[in-house]
C-alpha cells in the first residue's frame, strides 16, 4: 500500500523530493504527498505571485517561501562543493535578488490563434506564454510588452521574433532578431515605436548581426562608477543588486592586493570597481573594445587585452606577474585556464561562477594545487529560477 510521504528538499531542477527519492513537481519542503498523489500543503508553500507560474519557463520556484528559496540557492552551491570533497572556511549569507529586479531578458513573439503572443517559452517547449504580468522583470522592461505586441502585429505572414531587452544608463536597449523591417511602413513603425517609448537604442538583426536603427546618444552601462559603452547583446549581470553583491565580494577579498588579472572580464564589471591596477582579458571583440575605451580614462590603472582564454590561456609565467587572479567564465567553466593558474605561483584567486557544477570541477583543480577554499557566497540573481551563482575565494597558504 502506498504511504503518505513528506517532501524533504528541492532538487536541482525544482522538483520536491521525498526521503525515499520520489520526485514531485511543484512541491515544497513540508508538503505531504498523499497516497492518491495529491499534495497536502506544508508550512513553506506560498501562493505564487504570478498567474503564469507553472506553464511559464521563466520561473520554477514561486511556490517556495523566502526561507526555502534561500536554502535552495545555498544548498546547490554547497552540494557542488561537497561533490568534489570541498568545504568552505566561511559560508557567506545567501543573496536573493528581489522581485521585479531583472534588468535583461530575452522574450519571444509570434502570431498564434489570431493574435500576437509575446513572452517566455513554456518549460521544455517552443510554445510561448503570452505575458499579462511578470514579477521578475524590471517595470521599465515589462512596460514595453504590450507596445511591442502592437508594433510587431503589423508584420504579415508567418514569422517569429526574439526580443532582447536590457536596461542601460539611457533607458531600455531593445534588440529584435528576425524582425523583417522591409519597406517604408515597417521602418516608420519601428522608429515611431522607439521614439514614443524613448528607447535608448533599437537594433534589428536579420541574420547578419544587430544593426542599430535608433540610438539618439551612445548607449552605456555604468560599471564601478565608470560609464562603459554597451555593445548590442553584450553580457551584463542579470540584476543590479546581484552585480553589487558579486563586485562587493571581489573588492573585499582583493583589498590591498597588488596587480590583479581579470580573466573573462567582459565589459569590465569587476575591473572598474577594484582599487589597484587591473589587467583585463576578454575574447569578445566588442566587449574588449568597450572596456579598453573606458580604461583609457584611468591612465594605466586598468589595461585591456584581447585574448581568447579558451584557446590561448594565460600561462603560469604570465600569471606570476600578478598578486591575484579574478575570473568569471561562461557556464562551461575554465578548465584549461584554471590548470595554468594552479601551476602558477599566484596565491589568491577570486572565482565568480554562474554554474556551480563546472565551478566545483575547477575548484578541485585549485585545491589539488594547494589552494584552500576560504570563503563561499551563494547568489540567487535569477529569482524563483533554478539558475544559481556564486562568488568564491581561494588562497594558497
Amino acid at each position: 500500500m502506498i504511504q503518505s510521504e513528506e517532501i524533504v528538499r528541492v532538487a536541482a531542477k525544482g522538483d520536491g523530493v521525498t526521503a525515499s527519492g520520489r520526485h514531485v513537481a511543484l512541491a515544497a519542503p513540508g508538503d505531504v504527498v498523499l497516497p492518491d498523489g495529491t499534495l497536502q500543503p506544508g508550512p513553506h508553500r506560498v501562493p505564487p505571485p504570478c498567474r503564469h507560474f507553472g506553464p511559464c519557463g521563466g520561473c520554477q520556484l514561486q511556490h517556495l517561501d523566502e526561507t526555502v528559496l534561500a536554502a535552495f540557492v545555498r544548498d546547490r552551491v554547497l552540494h557542488a562543493a561537497r561533490s568534489q570533497d570541498l568545504e568552505s572556511g566561511v559560508l557567506g549569507e545567501t543573496h536573493l535578488s528581489p522581485p521585479r529586479s531583472r534588468r535583461r531578458a530575452t522574450l519571444h513573439a509570434q502570431p498564434a490563434g489570431g493574435k500576437i503572443v509575446l513572452g517566455f517559452r513554456e518549460a521544455g517547449s517552443h510554445r510561448i506564454v503570452d505575458l499579462a504580468e511578470c514579477d521578475v522583470l524590471r517595470p521599465e522592461l515589462f512596460a514595453l510588452v504590450a507596445p511591442l505586441r502592437r508594433m510587431l502585429g503589423a508584420q504579415k505572414g508567418r514569422w517569429a521574433v526574439d526580443v532582447e531587452l536590457t536596461l542601460a544608463d539611457q533607458g531600455v536597449d531593445c534588440g529584435l532578431k528576425g524582425y523583417a523591417m522591409e519597406g517604408l511602413q515597417a521602418t516608420e513603425a519601428a522608429l515611431g515605436f522607439a521614439h514614443e517609448h524613448r528607447l535608448a537604442r533599437l537594433t534589428v538583426d536579420l541574420g547578419y548581426g544587430p544593426e542599430p536603427v535608433w540610438e539618439p546618444e551612445p548607449v552605456t552601462v555604468t560599471l564601478g562608477g565608470t560609464p562603459v559603452a554597451l555593445p548590442p547583446g553584450a553580457f551584463l549581470q542579470a540584476t543590479g543588486d546581484g552585480e553589487a553583491t558579486l563586485v562587493g565580494a571581489a573588492r573585499e577579498w582583493l583589498a590591498g592586493s597588488g596587480p590583479v588579472a581579470d580573466l573573462f572580464a567582459g565589459l569590465g564589471t569587476f575591473a572598474f570597481a577594484l582599487d589597484g591596477p587591473v589587467a583585463t582579458y576578454e575574447a569578445a571583440r566588442n566587449a574588449h573594445l568597450a572596456c579598453r575605451a573606458a580604461a583609457a580614462r584611468y591612465a594605466g590603472r586598468v589595461s585591456a587585452h584581447h585574448r581568447d582564454l579558451f584557446r590561448n590561456p594565460l600561462q603560469p609565467g604570465e600569471i606570476d606577474a600578478f598578486d591575484a587572479v579574478l575570473l568569471d567564465p561562461p557556464r562551461a567553466g575554465a578548465r584549461e585556464q584554471v590548470a595554468r593558474i594552479a601551476a602558477s605561483g599566484v596565491g589568491r584567486v577570486v572565482y565568480v561562477s554562474c554554474n556551480p557544477s563546472s565551478w566545483a570541477k575547477d575548484a578541485r583543480t585549485l585545491a589539488d594545487a594547494g589552494f584552500r577554499l576560504a570563503e563561499l557566497r551563494p547568489v540567487g540573481q535569477f529569482r524563483w529560477s533554478t539558475h544559481v551563482e556564486l562568488a568564491s575565494l581561494f588562497v594558497r597558504d
